[in-house]
């Protein structure tokens, strides 16, 4: 991998992360698009690790004081009914699906799921999926002629059977292009939360998530030496930066705007990539030598 490759790739990682587009699926088309080697899904766990610092930095004020509940509630009962130390267990617990189902499927996230057809598909069924939700939220945030306004769930109505039901829609990221953010706000808007209730619980639940990946990632790579260890650190720091921006941008977006825009650029990528597939100017498999 070039520099020029792992700047892109890097930028890309960044910008895409915490949108509801899917990064890795942009990895990917990034990679088949420019005729490059499959950057693989150690490079993407790695420089995930650096977007996910940013979310650390990011919601820091949030992550000490839940944590700090969290450690606190152990020993001391009184701060179990914590809406933070409540937060912690609600993380650890809607990070289990993710975590069983990344063991369980290594290979197939390696391997077949990164077929560009599957990428298409479902780049535009989870674009309607967001969409419906986007439009669900909205019709109870300004009601109509025939319904009232309809107050939606913030994050201290979450409980363990919603944190579960975010953790296993958070678990079909593992296929390219469904978006972990995607699928996590598109199950907060349908069971009833606030876009931006939906958008902060699914920054919160990625971080064990993702840097649990990163670091097994991390193993295996040293251990195969399959990997650009140089250009692979600039593109987590570019991914680190550019990401740290982009959520900055998103959680003030998302309050007064809704998530059509993504929706529509879903199903025409999906599209697009359907009918490159079709005509044989990318091949299925385009760039999977390195994956």
């Amino acid at each position: 991998m070039s520099w020029f490759e792992s700047f892109i790739l890097g930028l890309v990682q960044g910008l895409t992360e915490f949108l509801p587009i899917s990064s890795s699926a942009h990895l990917r088309l990034t990679a088949a698009f420019a005729g490059w080697e499959d950057p693989g899904a150690a490079f993407t766990a790695i420089t995930q690790i650096g977007t996910e610092t940013a979310v650390l930095i990011y919601f820091r004020k949030d992550i000490a004081r839940i944590v700090s509940a969290w450690f606190r509630s152990l020993t001391d009962k009184t701060m179990r009914s914590d809406h933070d130390a409540q937060m912690g267990w609600l993380v650890i617990v809607g990070s289990i699906p993710i975590g069983l189902l990344g063991v369980t499927l290594k290979d197939q996230i390696e391997g077949p799921f990164r077929d560009l057809r599957i990428t298409a598909t479902t780049l535009i069924v989870m674009g309607v999926v967001l969409g419906i939700a986007d439009r669900l939220a909205a019709r109870d945030e300004i009601g109509g002629r025939h319904r009232a306004m309809r107050e939606r769930k913030t994050l201290r109505d979450l409980g363990v059977k919603d944190g579960l039901i975010y953790g296993v829609c958070q678990a079909m990221a593992l296929i390219p292009g469904v978006s972990r953010s995607g699928a996590t706000i598109s199950g907060g808007l349908f069971m009833g939360y606030t876009r931006e209730a939906a958008a902060r619980y699914s920054f919160l639940l990625a971080i064990p998530a993702v840097l649990a990946s990163g670091v097994f990632e991390l193993k295996d790579a040293g251990e195969s030496g399959h990997i650009s260890w140089g250009p692979t650190v600039f593109a987590t720091i570019i991914a680190f930066a550019v990401g740290y921006a982009v959520i900055a941008w998103f959680m003030k977006f998302i309050t007064t705007k809704s998530f059509m825009p993504f929706v529509v650029y879903r199903i025409l990528l999906g599209i697009l990539l359907i009918v490159l597939v079709s005509m044989g100017v990318l091949s299925p498999h385009a760039g999977e030598s390195a994956g």
